[in-house]
């Protein structure tokens, strides 16, 4: 079950991301950036998103796939972020 973080992470990114009715099935765990959902521009879109919407602020050194890549790996960077 995806918890509200995900819900929120879920929503931008198919509101402002998905335009393909296909990419509807887009797994929590599935590559953003392999799976052509967002480039390096969209990157900068979601972390700007993250700001605004969790009131926190991404460091540069923390701009990396291991916390930006998925939906699953959004919401751990967030929770760490905010634990």
């Amino acid at each position: 079950m995806q918890t509200d973080i995900e819900q929120k992470i879920r929503q931008f990114i198919t509101d402002n991301f998905l335009f393909r009715e296909d990419r509807a099935a887009l797994s929590d765990t599935e590559s953003l950036l392999d799976a052509g959902v967002i480039d390096s521009t969209g990157v900068l879109e979601l972390v700007a998103f993250l700001e605004t919407e969790f009131g926190l602020a991404v460091d540069d050194a923390d701009i990396v796939p291991e916390n930006l890549d998925s939906i699953s790996s959004i919401a751990g960077y967030i929770k760490g972020k905010t634990a």
